[in-house]
């Protein structure tokens, strides 16, 4: 892939990699190749490649597979794209959970070097690219990509008001990429192939395969990578085997914790970009959590807000107070308090976070919350439990 994109040159790279219909991996979906352009086409006298490796959703370990199984083609993909936009320095920002995969990443990168396929001339061809590991804290909102390059210049991860954007104004000022581990990871296979066979995988606006992990109360967990197009219930049902617990599945959390929950009817749908949305669910980074019937969703919504509450960077109002509140209008709620009158609060308050929230951080908090309550009513009108139970 190297090789070839090096033969290849900077526009034909970013061309093919736009016409692949890659898009980013990492949850928001936005076309790769028009990012790749923004940055190739930037005026700076510097550029930068970044990693967002960062994998903080539960239930997702793809990135950590890849990371410590393949490390060689996240620095592949990453060299690819610094020689498509000018950039001679990428980092890879690796979430503090992962010890395994920062040794492994550090190691790799220090092989790479030694055999030219990172240094002063990629390959012998004269095209610079060097990257490094940079290790983070333990803040889920640095999966944020702003947020992740404050982190990354030794500031408060905290999230930026966008424009400008990381491909305008990026770390430290510069044009960036910034991409997921599975973004990059694609790219050799890509440039090797050509941009056809990768588009030839997928549906509608969805190409290519999709690493899709599988966990929760599940018999058979794991990474599956598939093209899109593959419904749910044959990811959950046929490969999955169904519940560990050999109980009847009663929801499905797909796209880590600020994506929505599915009950058992809608597990037909296709794990498509479009077709979730289309059902005020997301695709998300593709994680997928399986619950059965013993499952209290009312909880399930406390805790989204008691998630988003702890892991806020507390920027901005509606994240940093509307989380804290979240929590306390689910406790009234859950001990019968007021029920209608304060599942109407949890209605405002979550049109509320949605529409004015910095990032998706508080913005998708909601999501979780009211598929909980539009999918599962009767658990929020249940008979409120002892206070010793709790």
């Amino acid at each position: 892939g190297l090789a070839a994109a090096l033969d290849a040159g900077p526009a034909a790279i970013v061309a093919v990699v736009t016409e692949s219909g890659l898009r980013g991996r990492g949850g928001a979906g936005f076309p790769t190749g028009i990012k790749w352009d923004t940055v190739a086409k930037a005026q700076g006298d510097r550029k930068y490649i970044v990693c967002n490796a960062d994998e903080g959703d539960s239930g997702t370990f793809a990135d950590r597979m890849i990371m410590e199984g393949d490390p060689f083609v996240l620095i592949e993909g990453m060299a690819i794209a610094g020689v498509a936009v000018g950039a001679t320095r990428g980092y890879v920002y690796i979430r503090s959970e992962y010890p395994d995969a920062i040794e492994v990443m550090g190691e790799a990168i220090r092989v790479a070097r030694q055999n030219g396929l990172l240094g002063a001339s990629l390959l012998g061809s004269g095209k610079s690219f060097d990257m490094d590991v940079r290790v983070g804290a333990g803040a889920y909102v640095c999966g944020e990509e702003t947020s992740l390059l404050n982190s990354l210049e030794g500031k408060r991860g905290v999230v930026r008001a966008k424009p400008p954007l990381p491909a305008l104004q990026g770390l430290f000022g510069k044009p960036t990429i910034v991409n997921n581990v599975l973004s990059f990871a694609a790219v050799p296979w890509i440039m090797d192939h050509g941009a056809q066979a990768y588009a030839d995988y997928g549906m509608g606006r969805s190409r290519g395969t999709l690493p899709i992990q599988l966990g929760g109360n599940v018999k058979r967990g794991g990474l599956i990578e598939l093209a899109f197009g593959i419904s749910l219930r044959e990811i959950i049902e046929d490969m999955g085997g169904g519940t560990l617990s050999g109980r009847p599945i009663r929801a499905v959390q797909v796209g880590g914790p600020l994506g929505a929950y599915l009950t058992a009817e809608q597990l037909d749908v296709q794990m498509d970009y479009e077709a979730l949305a289309s059902m005020r669910a997301m695709l998300g980074h593709g994680g997928i959590v399986v619950f059965d019937d013993t499952v209290d969703m009312a909880k399930q919504a406390r805790f989204a807000f008691a998630f988003c509450a702890k892991e806020s960077c507390g920027k901005c109002t509606p994240c940093r107070i509307g989380s804290t509140r979240g929590v306390e209008v689910m406790d009234r709620i859950i001990a019968g308090q007021e029920r209608p009158k304060n599942i109407a609060v949890l209605r405002d308050l979550s049109k509320l976070m949605t529409d004015a929230s910095l990032c998706a951080m508080g913005g998708l908090t909601p999501m979780p919350v009211l598929s909980a309550l539009n999918h599962f009513p009767e658990d929020f009108d249940r008979p409120p439990l002892p206070l010793a139970a709790e």
